[in-house]
């Protein structure tokens, strides 16, 4: 395994790959590859693309990597797919679209499944992040699954995040509900030589118009993903929306709050293992909810029973 770390340390994509399988199916080994890359993570700007399926998001991140590799740049991309919840697989379908990235020595590309994960993503996406971020990657680009008004977990990722629109898929009440529409720092009206494309523009950016406590109004930008254009300003957009994160110290304080939830998190599952693992071996907690169905006790005693034993041991 060390072997591996050094080898994606200095780019190796194959080594990149074989270690992304390994923080993606062995928790175990998984704290220890990301405790020894740790050191050398942080210096990539992590690009999330999201919006409703059919938007277009694998053609644009398929176009936007090019014009980021034409530019000198690294990119890494995790494309993220549904996985069913019926045979459990995914079809992984967004490397399709990417093909003649896959052997461009400046691109790395993966796949990964849901696996029944909520949010867009998958629950080993910030794993599969940081060991790209650590073999020298300028640019990753998380494209979410198609997700839906409260599908928002990329905010807790990327440090830009493009919202793709296309023309057609609503009134104009959709483009002022809150969840998916808030987390927007790019938004992108794809497709956009379609009928209505000038009336989704204009609707998105009504919406911003009602936005409150904006210290920068997100840029409203029109494309044509398949045909490649507009795509030069998008970079621009993107880099312009770095300077600022950089320039207004937004970009460290992102990163803090999602560092902060990240923690949480992990001390949230390990205090899960440990309340499962006691209860189980001594079935107590299905005894604590009979208690509870026949209203001898309450959920909050038995919550409190739980840690006060957990805290004695």
């Amino acid at each position: 395994m060390e072997n591996l770390i050094q080898l994606s340390l200095k780019g190796n994509k194959r080594a990149c790959a074989k270690l992304i399988t390994l923080v993606e199916n062995y928790p175990e080994e998984a704290e220890k590859v990301l405790k020894e890359i740790h050191q050398h993570t942080g210096k990539a700007h992590v690009i999330g693309i999201t919006g409703p399926p059919g938007a277009g998001k694998s053609t644009l991140t398929d176009k936007l990597t090019k014009g980021l590799v034409d530019q000198g740049y690294k990119v890494g991309i995790i494309a993220i797919d549904p996985t069913s919840p019926y045979s459990g697989g995914s079809i992984l379908g967004d490397r399709i679209r990417m093909q003649d990235l896959a052997l461009n020595p400046n691109v790395f590309i993966r796949s990964m499944g849901t696996r029944g994960y909520l949010g867009g993503l998958s629950k080993y996406t910030k794993n599969a992040l940081k060991v790209l971020d650590a073999a020298g990657y300028d640019y990753i680009i998380i494209e979410t699954v198609g997700v839906g008004q409260s599908e928002v977990d990329i905010v807790k990722t990327a440090d830009t995040i493009l919202m793709i629109m296309v023309p057609g898929l609503g009134d104009d009440i959709q483009s002022i509900k809150a969840g998916i529409m808030e987390i927007g720092d790019i938004f992108v009206i794809n497709k956009s030589d379609l009928f209505g494309a000038d009336r989704t523009a204009t609707e998105v950016n009504m919406m911003l118009d009602l936005s409150m406590n904006m210290d920068r109004r997100p840029p409203v930008i029109k494309v044509i993903a398949s045909k490649n254009e507009g795509i030069d300003n998008l970079i621009a957009e993107i880099k312009s929306h770095i300077d600022y994160l950089k320039e207004s110290g937004r970009l460290i304080e992102r990163r803090t709050k999602n560092l902060k939830l990240e923690v949480v998190e992990l001390i949230e599952s390990e205090l899960r293992k440990i309340v499962i693992t006691h209860t189980d071996s001594e079935n107590r907690l299905d005894k604590e909810v009979i208690n509870i169905l026949n209203k001898e006790k309450n959920m909050y005693e038995v919550r409190d029973e739980f840690l006060r034993t957990i805290d004695r041991r």
